[in-house]
């Protein structure tokens, strides 16, 4: 473990003055808008191709959209490419076995054990192609490509010691999180991969985690 990752379990509280900078960063905000700009020839036909194939190969929609909580501790909707059946939330109430399993993991389940991942599905988390859509998200500013990840509203109240640094920034596509180890790292340890990020941010930071983000992608490393 290195001296940067070292840092990352102690609970020191984020300078006041890093947190605001984050919150109100236009530099932020502007480096988000004109990267998706600059990549919109190859994601919009890549989304919308992908799109397509959800629908064919599965019944149901190819946008899954759920509630998570944002900057402030406002709820948003967050955008993916569905990647399970359409009934996934019944066969996991009618299935006492795949539940006990969905709670002792951390409240999900790799997806080469879970019945309830289409085939396509396993093939777009794994390459994390199923957060494509998220950038709706980031033009909308719900979110930005770097940042904490987005939490539900359960996780977010058990985060208490650190809610200074969900408050202050967007939830990210990737993160400090993501390119660490991804669900190697279980909740809530890895809230404090989020707080390190907000307390250390800055642009070059931003570019760094998401030049390594491919990386992590490719090695598979804590992919479910």
């Amino acid at each position: 473990m290195g001296d940067d990752d070292a840092a990352v379990t102690t609970h020191v509280a984020a300078p006041a003055a890093r947190v605001r900078s984050l919150a109100g960063s236009l530099r932020k905000r502007t480096f988000d808008v004109a990267l998706v700009v600059v990549t919109l020839p190859l994601t919009l036909p890549m989304g919308v191709l992908l799109g397509l194939a959800v629908r064919a190969t599965s019944r149901g929609p190819a946008i899954f959209r759920q509630e998570r909580v944002g900057r402030g501790g406002r709820p948003f909707r967050m955008y993916k490419f569905r990647t399970m059946v359409v009934d996934a939330e019944e066969r996991l109430e009618r299935d006492p076995e795949l539940q006990a399993l969905y709670v002792r993991n951390d409240h999900k389940i790799p997806a080469k054990l879970d019945p309830r991942v289409t085939r396509l599905g396993r093939f777009l988390r794994v390459t994390s192609l199923d957060e494509l859509p998220q950038l709706i998200n980031v033009v909308d500013g719900s979110m930005s490509l770097v940042g904490p990840r987005p939490i539900t509203k359960p996780q977010y109240d058990e985060v208490e010691p650190l809610l200074d640094a969900y408050r202050a920034a967007r939830p990210g596509m990737t993160g400090y999180w993501q390119v660490t180890g991804r669900s190697l790292i279980p909740y809530p340890e890895r809230a404090e991969y989020d707080a390190h990020y907000v307390r250390n941010w800055s642009l070059h930071r931003d570019l760094v985690i998401l030049l390594q983000t491919p990386l992590a992608v490719v090695r598979k490393r804590g992919a479910v």
